[in-house]
């Protein structure tokens, strides 16, 4: 990106998260603002029994060009702008915002959809969105769709990373390919990881070996004696 395109690209976040936008192109803003060809967005999905969770983060100026495209922040050219709230803390009250991250970013097991609901937005620019889905059943295949920001500009890219072990553990999708199916190993939820069911067996039959002949000596110390 070069030095001029920098500055309008921070200097049109300044206003826009201090709840300004400019009044003479709003609706280009959007575009002036996003990078798409900047790194791409992150999406860190883990999964636990049947709960999977998702963590979207963007860019400051893609969440901001995001924001005016939905309509979370006021036009000066069509009435009085608020200043109570900066930019961002009117994105996170955005109801828009919600449906949209909603609508774009959904997990399916089998076919269907998963229940989802998306955590309160709280800190978007450093914590990002945290999307909660409940699964039918204990995960092991899942179909995980990461659409949000291509609508705004086929370029951008989201980079998909399994922080429970799944196969592929990292993938990258984009506006031609917003779905990617995952395998996942060890999301039983609390019980015991593949393959200790037998060393756990076997330690328990030790230690009530222990137990016994612990009991047998202490008998025959005291001749017999109970």
């Amino acid at each position: 990106m070069r030095i001029h395109t920098r500055v309008l690209a921070g200097v049109l976040l300044v206003c826009a998260l201090g709840g300004w936008t400019a009044p003479a192109a709003a609706s280009a803003a959007s575009a002036a603002v996003a990078h798409p060809f900047g790194p791409p967005s992150t999406a860190r999905i883990g999964a636990d029994g049947s709960r999977v969770t998702i963590s979207w983060f963007a860019a400051e100026d893609d969440w901001v060009a995001l924001g005016q495209s939905i309509g979370a922040f006021e036009d000066p050219a069509s009435g009085a702008v608020s200043t109570e709230l900066t930019g961002e803390q009117k994105l996170e009250r955005s109801p828009a915002l919600r449906t949209y991250l909603l609508d774009r970013v959904t997990v399916a097991q089998d076919g269907r959809r998963c229940e989802s609901r998306l955590e309160e937005l709280r800190e978007l620019v450093t914590d990002g969105a945290r999307f909660v889905f409940d699964c039918q059943s204990p995960v092991t295949r899942l179909d995980v769709t990461v659409a949000a920001l291509t609508d705004l500009n086929k370029a951008y890219r989201t980079m998909l990373v399994a922080e429970t072990p799944a196969t592929p553990g990292r993938t990258l999708l984009t506006e031609a390919e917003s779905t990617r199916r995952l395998t996942f190993s060890g999301t039983g939820g609390g019980g015991l990881p593949p393959g200790t069911t037998s060393v756990v067996v076997w330690a328990a039959v030790l230690l009530a070996g222990a137990g016994v002949s612990a009991a047998l000596w202490r008998r025959r110390g005291t001749g017999g004696r109970p």
